[in-house]
């Protein structure tokens, strides 16, 4: 657990033996701590909001190991529910400390995907009293038939990083699982967990259930995090994302430091960016690579390292941003901007985890406008506001996966379903008519697919009950539950000795199918060099030089927040914030001031110049990459109505930039820019593009449509991608209302395109647009024309790297270009 320093409060409510714990490590008991003993009498459940370092994870089990140590019990007590597999390894190491040294009679397990099936079966026959899990684990648990069994005496649920699983499918996968779970356990107890929250209220909602929110109790923080951010004498880009300018500041960083996290937002991204430090790294420093795709042998001999204080640093994606608790981590590292301001203080409370000292921080923007992001973060910090998205209505494409779920415990009719299914705070507004189209694809896949064998999965018996049609319905459901739509993925085996060699990890299908004999590439830290794909596992050697390629990974992007951008067109707006920004970018900021204007908040400001024989017409929204790819998508096709004649357009967090034949005139842009768009042209392009296939595809594998494994057998994205175009054109033609139909509709809208985000956007700024005509691209312009930024790297990594240099060298021509106009030495 956290070490906390003594501080004072009550401290009789805890038995001896607790107290002289306590006493052995300097501490007392918090008074949020008493108040969490105190509520746990009663049954109401409880949101605690502390910061990091505050005993967070001590105050959620404290009341169930007090009531174990008094009372003894056989069975599953509590049950922790983690988003990450990591954190519960993490809590499980720190859980045991309490318990071992004062010898508790309380059992202790994680259960979670990595658990060998014969710790699963003996878990199944005699749970622990403390069962640390995943959502995805627990469903799978609670679909046994001796569900009621194992769950029937929970005490308590403690979810935590709560603030992760909302607004998310994989939280109304959750909100279900513990409405089951108080259906088999009446009176079992939740508890809530998290350090940043924006929504308090609606979060206690979603926690305690549709007839009793959870009560708040909320910890002030102590101290504020110091952070910095980067100003460094070398040349900060205009576009990328890999701060390779940056490296040696980097590097420096943690030399300066004993031990470091540096945190960046893609797996693509770790992999070159730990590359990048290992080759500056004279000092041979350990340092180690850690991701989501990386072996679980991989990320457990470095959660063992860096638990012992064996390593200097550790380059990582968000596996590791929740709640790990290594309390000797002195700094984190920052690499690329933060895209929330809630997500940044996450990464950050890794460093320092403890209450009463500051959490310390370096921000490293990739390039000139990130520097803006990370400024924008830095200002929300020091006020105390926090970002996140509001709980939504819940995804309809869990609930035939729900209910089959439940099935495959104990027969039961659809009444009781539905009412089970009100009982999730996601679904509270789920109408009767909706579900029971739900229920009718579950027994028979509907009136399309109904003639075919494999979508008659339930039966009725003669008291109105439905159960599985057999063992393989419950077999194939077992196998495939979840949320998460995996892109198919190949084992990646590191051969020594002939064929001998082992598992470090997974890349995606798509990435393996273009590598060919001799091709290097990056991973696990090391360059490998591909030799073939066998049993579906890429065999790989040991090599140098070479070009390597990058894997990349669908998914991995973090979208801009509308907090942190409306955060930026402040600071924008603000010319007296700019002195705190480094030098380059106010020098940017102040070239485009007087070469053409400023976005402001009040309006979207249009930059029109011609470049390369085209015109460029630049859109600054700040609404993100999802919504700037939809909206380019729009307007091209309105363009083409007009005779514009779009060519091509690119977007970024920031803008979109539309190249195009003709110019666009003045009215031509108030009739471009208009939420009307959203209607004809939304619908001719969605019905055109594969996006709608593609968001199909995802339902199909959530809803159980289709699946992705059966016994050993582990279907490619091709042929996923096959079977469920095949089904969406059957259903186009011979079922057009079919209930997947609307839900991969609503999907690709709200998953896929930001509808909201841009329906908003429009809307907010209708008749606001500004139009500004220049003789040349704009120094804001630059990256954004360039699109110089790219999550997904595909080619030769050295090659894509000298490719960005070029489009740097070419930005910095631009920027000449207009101080040479602006000083009037430029025809």
């Amino acid at each position: 657990m956290p070490a906390s320093p003594p501080v004072t409060g009550p401290s009789n409510v805890l038995p001896a033996r607790f107290a002289r714990w306590f006493a052995s490590r300097g501490w007392q008991l918090r008074d949020y701590q008493h108040t969490m003993l105190s509520r746990s009498k009663t049954e109401r459940s409880t949101l605690l909001i502390a910061p990091t370092g505050a005993g967070k994870t001590l105050s959620g089990f404290l009341p169930s190991l007090t009531e174990l140590a008094e009372q003894p019990q056989e069975g599953l007590h509590t049950l922790y529910i983690s988003p990450l597999k990591a954190l519960t390894q993490d809590i499980h190491r720190n859980l045991l400390a309490p318990v071992e040294e004062m010898d508790l009679p309380i059992s202790v397990e994680t259960r979670t995907g990595d658990t060998p099936s014969h710790k699963r079966q003996r878990q199944r026959k005699r749970p622990p009293n403390l069962l640390l899990t995943t959502p995805e684990s627990l469903m799978l648990m609670l679909s046994y038939a001796d569900a009621d069994r194992i769950f029937g005496n929970v005490k308590r649920v403690i979810v935590d990083e709560v603030h992760s699983l909302v607004a998310n499918k994989r939280g109304d996968f959750t909100a279900l699982a513990l409405a089951r779970l108080q259906s088999l356990s009446p009176h079992c107890q939740r508890v809530g967990l998290s350090a940043t929250i924006a929504w308090p209220e609606l979060l206690a909602a979603w926690l305690g259930g549709t007839d009793d929110p959870a009560g708040i109790l909320q910890v002030p923080a102590t101290v504020k995090p110091v952070i910095t951010l980067l100003k460094t004498d070398a040349r900060m880009p205009f576009g990328g994302f890999m701060a390779r300018y940056a490296i040696d500041d980097i590097y420096q960083a943690i030399c300066a430091a004993a031990t470091t996290l540096v945190f960046v937002n893609t797996r693509a991204q770790a992999e070159l960016l730990f590359q990048m430090v290992w080759e500056q790294n004279k000092a041979a420093h350990p340092i180690a690579l850690y991701h989501g795709s990386l072996s679980k042998e991989q990320r457990r001999k470095t959660e063992s390292l860096m638990a012992q204080g064996a390593l200097r640093a550790i380059v990582c994606t968000s596996a590791l941003e929740l709640g790990i608790d290594w309390g000797d981590v002195d700094q984190v590292i920052q690499v690329g901007a933060p895209k929330g301001v809630s997500r940044l203080l996450q990464r950050i409370g890794r460093a320092n985890h403890r209450m009463d000292e500051p959490s310390r921080a370096l921000l490293v923007p990739a390039n000139r406008f990130e520097a803006l992001e990370c400024q924008a973060a830095l200002d929300a910090i020091e006020q105390g506001q926090l970002d996140g998205d509001k709980p939504q209505s819940g995804a309809l494409d869990i609930l035939p996966q729900f209910i089959l779920n439940c099935l495959c415990s104990a027969p039961d009719t659809a009444d009781n379903l539905y009412a089970l299914i009100l009982e999730a705070a996601p679904y509270q507004g789920t109408d009767r008519e909706t579900f029971d189209k739900l229920w009718q694809f579950t027994v028979d896949g509907g009136h399309a697919l109904r003639g075919y064998a494999r979508y008659q999965r339930l039966v009725p018996s003669d008291d109105g009950r439905f159960a599985p049609a057999d063992k393989r319905v419950i077999q194939r459901h077992r196998q495939n539950i979840g949320t998460i739509v995996e892109s198919g993925r190949l084992k990646v085996k590191r051969i020594r000795r002939g064929n001998q060699g082992k598992i470090i990890g997974e890349v995606e299908e798509y990435f393996a199918s273009q590598l060919v004999a001799g091709d290097t590439f990056l991973f696990a830290g090391e360059v490998l060099r591909f030799e073939a794909i066998r049993d579906m596992q890429v065999h790989a050697r040991a090599a140098k030089g070479g070009e390597p390629k990058i894997p990349s990974y669908a998914g991995g992007q973090l979208p801009l927040s509308t907090f942190l951008a409306d955060g930026v067109r402040h600071i924008l707006a603000t010319p007296a914030r700019w002195r705190e920004l480094p030098a380059q970018v106010q020098e940017w900021l102040s070239l485009q001031q007087d070469f053409s204007q400023i976005p402001q908040p009040g309006n979207v400001q249009v930059e029109q110049f011609p470049y390369r024989e085209a015109w460029y017409t630049l859109y600054y929204t700040f609404e993100g990459r999802k919504a700037n790819q939809t909206l380019g998508m729009l307007l091209t096709r309105r363009m083409e109505k007009y005779g514009i004649k779009p060519l091509s357009f690119s977007v970024t967090d920031y803008g979109l930039s539309v190249c195009s034949v003709n110019p666009v005139s003045p009215n031509q842009l108030d009739a471009l820019f208009q939420p009307d768009i959203l209607g004809d042209e939304l619908e001719d392009w969605m019905l055109q593009a594969p996006m709608l296939k593609r968001s199909f595809r995802q339902v199909a594998v959530v809803s159980g449509l289709t699946e992705q494994r059966y016994h050993s057998s582990q279907k490619t994205m091709k042929q996923v991608t096959f079977s469920t175009d095949l089904i969406y054109d059957t259903l186009r033609e011979h079922d057009p209302d079919h209930v997947l139909l609307a839900v991969a509709r609503a999907d690709a809208e709200r998953e896929l395109l930001d509808l909201r985000r841009l329906a908003d956007t429009l809307i907010r700024f209708v008749g606001r647009t500004r139009l500004i005509n220049l003789p040349k691209v704009s120094p804001m312009a630059i990256p954004i024309v360039l699109d110089v930024r790219s999550e997904q790297v595909k080619g030769a990594g050295a090659h894509s790297i000298m490719e960005q240099a070029d489009l740097y060298a070419e930005a910095e021509t631009m920027l000449d270009d207009v101080r040479a106009l602006l000083s009037g030495n430029h025809d």
